[in-house]
């Protein structure tokens, strides 16, 4: 039974600083009731390396001239977990939920993305699983999907990243989650045959829709934008 609504803001390829700044803006209008409802925002990002509130440049495999080389820039978030990379082909879900309205305790907001995942993989009949090692997704010893977030005063934002089609290279330049020996893998590396962000993206929204027991709303920006203007704007009189 669906018992709410969240908004869904989908983007296209986006800098991971703007994508940033705009969760902190969603998080600060929810924690003053300048928005009624949850949002989830779905898009892909521009290469980029982020690490996590434990994360260090020790879990960082080559030179800072090979990132340079790449155009991979490196940027500190206060997300949970460690080094990650985000990149074309991934499909990244950043929830701006209010966990104490919604009933979560955070470690079963986690649980549940997890489960979304695991059913989006399930309908391209890929056999993820939970490892006790690290939260996520993953196949065999290969990680396909991670979740990251921070909460503050209720309020969560980032979120997960689920590998669809991406070049996997880049993970190759780092310790995956703090983790040493660890393989990534994605979607279309286990299915053997192409698959598209986009036909990923509507299984996870169907998914989502039944683990959290909610409906999504599609949202434009521009509106998004007139309410953080708004709650901006009564910030300042």
């Amino acid at each position: 039974m669906r018992t709410g609504t969240w908004r869904c803001l989908e983007l296209p390829a986006t800098n991971y600083t703007t994508s940033w700044e705009l969760q902190h803006r969603l998080a600060a209008a929810k924690k003053d009731g300048a928005m009624d409802t949850d949002i989830i925002i779905l898009l892909e990002h521009f290469p980029v390396f982020t690490l996590g509130r434990r994360g260090g440049r020790d879990n960082l495999t080559v030179s800072q001239e090979v990132l340079e080389n790449a155009g991979i820039p490196i940027i500190h978030a206060e997300r949970g977990g460690d080094i990650t990379y985000h990149g074309p082909g991934q499909l990244v879900g950043y929830p701006v939920v209010n966990l104490k309205t919604s009933k979560l305790k955070v470690v079963d907001f986690v649980t549940r993305l997890e489960d979304v995942m695991l059913r989006t993989a399930a309908d391209w009949n890929i056999p993820a699983e939970r490892n006790s090692l690290n939260r996520g997704i993953w196949v065999g010893n290969s990680k396909m999907g991670s979740i990251g977030i921070a909460v503050r005063r209720s309020i969560s934002f980032h979120g997960f990243a689920l590998n669809v089609n991406l070049s996997l290279e880049p993970f190759t330049w780092i310790n995956p989650c703090g983790l040493q020996g660890i393989g990534m893998t994605s979607m279309q590396q286990e299915i053997g045959g192409e698959i598209s962000v986009s036909q990923v993206r509507n299984s996870l929204k169907h998914h989502l829709e039944k683990v959290f027991g909610i409906s999504l709303i599609p949202t434009d920006l521009s509106d998004i934008q007139k309410i953080l203007e708004a709650h901006s704007a009564s910030e300042v009189t």
